[in-house]
C-alpha cells in the first residue's frame, strides 16, 4: 500500500490499498504517465490498447463507460467510433491532463466501487490496468454489471501470470531488475513505481479474475492472453434477462402434494 508522502519508501502492494492513497500516487505521475507506460512496456502498450478497442468494438450513438480513464487515451479513441464516452478516474491529477487533451470528453472523478450512475445505463464497460488499484474489487465488478445494460458488454484489460514458466520466469527477472533502472531515467517519480510491480505480483491469474466475473452476474466469461499472458484481455456479457430464484416449497404445499399422491 502506498503512502502519501513520497520522500518515504513505498510500502509492498497488497489488496487492501486505500483508494486516497493510490490516487494520489497517480497524481503524483500524471503528467509522464503515457511516456512512461510506453518505455516500460517496449511498446507493447499500444498493441494493448488496439486489442482492447477491437474486443470493445465502440458503434456509433452507443454510451460506452472507460473506468481508470486516466489521461483519456483509451477513451479517445472509443470515440471516434461516434460513441459517447464518458472517462471516469479517481485521480483528479489524471482528469486534468486529461480534460486538457481531449476537451470534447466528459470526464468524472469518481470511485469504481461506488459510481454516480442509474442501473441498466451503458451498453459497454471497459477497464484497463485499473481493477487490481481498486481496493474492493469484487465490489467493482458488481458496480459494472449494475451499470450495464441487459445485454451489455464488460472489457476487461489487465496485467495478468504468463501461464508458461519460461515466460513468467522471464517478466519476474524484468519487473526485478530491469523495471527499476528504467523507470528512474524515465519516470516523474520513480518511487510511485515500486507500486505498480508489487501490485502486479500480488494480482491474481486469469481464471480466477474469470470465476470473479461470473460470480459477479457475468455470463458468456473469457478471456485471451497478449503478450505471451503478461496482459490478458477478460470479456463478459450482462444477461438479458436475469433467472429469479425458484421461491422454496411450503411445508404445507409439500404435505398436500404427499397426500395426493
Amino acid at each position: 500500500m502506498l503512502v502519501r508522502n513520497y520522500t518515504c519508501q513505498v510500502a509492498k502492494a497488497d489488496l487492501s490499498k486505500q483508494a486516497s492513497e493510490v490516487a494520489s500516487m497517480f497524481d503524483q505521475v500524471a503528467k509522464r504517465y503515457d511516456r512512461t507506460n510506453s518505455v516500460l512496456s517496449a511498446g507493447n502498450d499500444v498493441l494493448w490498447r488496439i486489442a482492447t478497442l477491437r474486443a470493445v468494438a465502440p458503434q456509433a450513438g452507443e454510451l460506452i463507460l472507460d473506468l481508470a480513464a486516466g489521461t483519456g487515451t483509451s477513451s479517445a479513441s472509443f470515440a471516434k467510433s461516434g460513441a459517447k464516452v464518458t472517462a471516469v478516474d479517481f485521480s483528479p491529477g489524471m482528469i486534468e491532463v486529461g480534460r486538457a487533451r481531449h476537451p470534447d470528453i466528459e470526464f468524472i472523478e469518481a470511485d469504481a466501487t461506488v459510481l454516480p450512475f442509474p442501473d441498466g445505463m451503458f451498453d459497454v464497460v471497459t477497464i484497463s490496468f485499473g481493477l487490481r488499484n481498486v481496493q474492493e474489487p469484487k465490489k467493482a465488478l458488481a458496480e459494472m454489471f449494475r451499470i450495464l445494460k441487459p445485454g451489455g458488454r464488460l472489457v476487461i484489460c489487465e496485467f495478468s501470470k504468463p501461464p508458461r514458466a519460461v515466460f513468467r520466469a522471464g517478466y519476474n527477472t524484468y519487473m526485478k531488475y530491469v523495471m527499476p533502472v528504467v523507470v528512474r531515467l524515465s519516470s516523474s517519480n520513480s518511487e510511485a513505481y515500486d507500486y505498480l510491480a508489487d501490485s502486479i505480483r500480488e494480482w491474481p491469474d486469469q481464471d480466477t479474475l474469470s470465476k470473479w466475473l461470473r460470480g459477479a452476474g457475468f455470463s458468456r466469461v473469457a478471456h485471451r492472453n497478449l503478450t505471451a499472458g503478461v496482459v490478458a484481455l477478460h470479456r463478459g456479457r450482462k444477461p438479458v434477462s436475469i433467472p429469479r430464484a425458484r421461491k422454496p416449497r411450503t411445508a404445507k404445499a409439500t404435505d398436500q402434494g404427499a397426500q395426493q399422491a
